[in-house]
């Protein structure tokens, strides 16, 4: 069988290095090895992936809306300076993620798509929803109740963590996956459902307003154990699997220097790292703020003790 261009184009490349290497022994020790270098340089360029930005008009016009509603909202009520930055973090991150080289790289190699992933389903709706409080969400408050009420069980936590899990998997099936990354619709609804699904989980979790279904006490920490144990061990089959089973990337030309095979193990590594990392401090972070919340709590007895003492007295 004849093999593919692109693979006949790197050997002969390669056949050429060596063959150079051979010619420019006779030179000086610092030009050959400027020489072998250059040469070396123009062969893994050759294999570079395209890392140029995508124009992807509705992600842009989203983002542009959601922080113009955000901004006004933040100025009206004068809220803080944190909350401002890691809301725009959470839209940056968006970009990145869809506009940004990472969107192209994605295309192109796994470990980038899995890094594209975790963007949306993690990172951006983490900083998204850290920027809201109760004040800034006030003329929606009620909405948001009633849409609470209207959904039923698709509200409960429980149903979070399996939208969670299972937008994980699923998508990495080896047919999915090839074709959100071959077909621009199927990629979009990709992208869609991994967005909502990281929205919904963390708003469990972060939410500034208080849902009928909130996790109190040991909740949080059975909520986002179960959920990143059961998504870190599929990260740790992509990483040590026998061999590559997306042949999407098996058709890719290998670019920087990266097999098939090294591609998805890096790639399953970074999730079930990912996964770790985000746990632990997303962990210590709903600590500390059910410490505070119990500080607060304790103020607020004392203060209505004493107020009923001096009624008394």
């Amino acid at each position: 069988m004849t093999a593919p261009p692109w693979r006949l184009s790197l050997i002969s490349g390669a056949g050429r290095f060596r063959s150079d290497m051979s010619a420019g022994a006779t030179l000086p020790a610092p030009q050959r090895d400027c020489e072998r270098g250059g040469r070396l340089a123009r062969i893994l360029l050759a294999a570079s992936p395209d890392a140029s930005w995508s124009f992807v008009p509705g992600a842009i016009v989203l983002v542009a809306v959601l922080t113009v509603l955000y901004v006004r909202r933040w100025r009206e009520v004068d809220a803080s300076v944190p909350r401002l930055l890691s809301f725009l973090g959470g839209m940056a991150l968006v970009l990145v993620a869809l506009v940004s080289p990472v969107d192209r790289l994605a295309e192109q190699l796994f470990f980038m798509h899995m890094t594209q992933h975790l963007l949306l389903l993690d990172l951006a709706p983490i900083l998204v929803l850290l920027g809201l409080t109760k004040v800034l969400l006030r003329p929606a408050t009620r909405r948001l109740v009633r849409v609470e009420r209207a959904a039923g069980p698709l509200a409960h936590p429980v149903f979070a963590i399996g939208a969670y899990v299972v937008v994980m998997w699923i998508w990495h099936v080896p047919a999915l996956h090839d074709a959100a990354l071959e077909h621009s619709v199927v990629h979009v609804l990709e992208h869609v459902t991994f967005g909502l699904a990281g929205g919904l989980y963390w708003w469990h979790l972060l939410s500034p307003i208080r849902s009928r279904k909130r996790l109190g006490g040991m909740g949080p920490v059975a909520y986002m154990v179960a959920t990143k144990l059961l998504v870190g061990l599929l990260g740790v089959g992509l990483a040590f699997a026998p061999d590559a089973i997306y042949d999407f990337y098996e058709r890719q030309p290998g670019y920087w220097g990266l097999s098939p095979g090294t591609d998805q193990a890096i790639g399953g590594l970074i999730m079930a790292t990912e996964q770790s990392i985000v746990m632990g401090i997303a962990l210590a972070y709903l600590f500390v703020r059910a410490l505070e919340e119990s500080n607060r709590q304790n103020e607020r007895e004392e203060r209505y003790s004493d107020a009923v003492e001096e009624v008394e007295t």
